[in-house]
């Protein structure tokens, strides 16, 4: 939660244990970046904390608690024990979850929620690594729809629109940095050229692709234009603009750089 700042993150965590050091992460601007850290005088009170406030369900946020490493001494591929899933049955409850997640592994803890179109998606947290690395093998493209929803789904529908996604919780910096690199991926194999492809960033959380071609249709013509959105149909800030020439493109970034949008100066590049 990023209203959460260093004496909030303190107060949670000093039940635990005597705390050396206490800090959220921020940016330039001061707004907390949405993960902070906290320097225990024991190993015991650390693995406390993490046994006791990992996978809680803080207002409408899932925390995720877990031991500092290096950068060099990361493996999330393997490591994880958070797992996400979505395209999930309009009937999907917490039985289900547990006939479905429980059979791998013991869960420590586990939510159900609705995004605004009240698609379902969850997260299940795992008490060892093997247990959801397992789940994430057997379940995932499994084919989780009622029969009614079978009926619903278009003929020509994409499988990943339907079939289960299940795989690890990630981290917000992390599903935007994939984002963008699916979307800078995308529009280069239709053909957009390097430098026509605009990243837009700074956008307001109710942008969507039509606001945000509405803004940069006046400089050219758009061959495909996504803004990102997260899992509850909310702009995520960014976004890329494809235009057809390189003329356009940078006329695009000479009046829109900087120009303020709904209270806030975009960055066009």
């Amino acid at each position: 939660d990023r209203n959460i700042d260093n004496k909030a993150l303190y107060d949670t965590f000093s039940l635990f244990g005597n705390i050396l050091s206490c800090k959220v992460a921020s940016a330039q601007d001061g707004k907390s970046r949405g993960y902070g850290f906290v320097h225990y005088e024991t190993e015991e009170a650390a693995k406390q904390a993490i046994e006791r406030v990992n996978g809680m369900l803080i207002g409408d946020k899932m925390v995720e608690v877990q031991a500092f490493l290096k950068r060099n001494d990361r493996d999330t591929a393997t490591s994880f024990t958070n797992i996400y899933c979505k395209n999930l049955p309009d009937d999907f409850d917490e039985d289900k979850l547990k006939a479905m997640f429980g059979g791998h592994g013991t869960i420590t803890s586990s939510c159900i929620l609705e995004d605004k179109g009240g698609r379902k998606f969850c997260f299940v947290n795992y008490e060892a690594a093997e247990a959801a690395q397992k789940a994430v093998a057997e379940l995932h493209g499994k084919d989780l729809r009622t029969d009614a929803q079978k009926e619903e789904t278009k003929e020509d529908a994409e499988p990943e629109s339907y079939l289960a996604y299940v795989g690890r919780a990630q981290t917000k910096a992390e599903r935007a940095r994939e984002f963008r690199d699916k979307a800078n991926a995308g529009p280069a194999k239709k053909g957009c050229a390097a430098g026509v492809n605009l990243y837009i960033k700074n956008l307001d959380e109710g942008e969507n692709n039509n606001t945000l071609k509405e803004l940069f249709a006046p400089f050219g013509s758009i061959t495909s234009c996504i803004a990102m959105m997260d899992e509850k149909d909310k702009c995520r800030g960014f976004g890329f603009v494809c235009f057809n020439s390189p003329d356009e493109a940078t006329k695009a970034v000479t009046e829109m750089h900087l120009k303020v949008v709904k209270g806030k100066p975009l960055y066009v590049g």
